[in-house]
């Protein structure tokens, strides 16, 4: 699109979990303790990726589209960071569907993802409420509340 570069800097993609730890940042003991998949890792990234692209705001997410899987974390189970100039990340956990298995489950999952990171950055620049919060340390999530 004309222009999108006045307002958009740039992006990164860190698949692996040596590479969130590389590129953006993320504490090496934060992964080891939880694994790539948590809450915490999400906030690490959105706030790395905001840092090292000198943007305004970060967004990032981490997550298990399966087919199997990870860090004990079932297939579905997505984190969505956003990282502002106001302080703290916000972090949501999203209620994801996972219909059936294979690679049309993991596609969904990949757009309801990506609808899920604009919606949460979208909230995040208009201040409206957030839900589907992930609570800070990575408790329970699955109960919507507001933060």
């Amino acid at each position: 699109m004309p222009g999108s570069s006045a307002t958009y800097a740039g992006g990164m993609v860190a698949y692996s979990t040596a590479l969130k730890e590389k590129m953006l940042g993320v504490p090496a003991d934060l992964l080891a303790r939880h694994g790539a998949v948590h809450p915490d890792v999400a906030a690490a990234m959105a706030a790395g990726v905001r840092e090292r692209l000198g943007a305004t705001y970060g967004v990032a997410v981490t997550g298990v589209a399966g087919p199997d899987p990870q860090d004990g974390r079932p297939v579905g189970t997505v984190f969505v960071g956003v990282s502002g100039p106001e302080g703290s990340p916000v972090v949501v956990e999203p209620r994801l569907p996972v219909p059936g298995t294979g690679a049309v489950a993991r596609g969904i999952i990949r757009r309801m993802t990506v609808v899920h990171a604009l919606e949460l950055l979208r909230r995040v620049l208009l201040d409206l409420p957030v839900r589907w919060a992930a609570p800070p340390g990575g408790g329970d999530a699955r109960e919507d509340r507001e933060v």
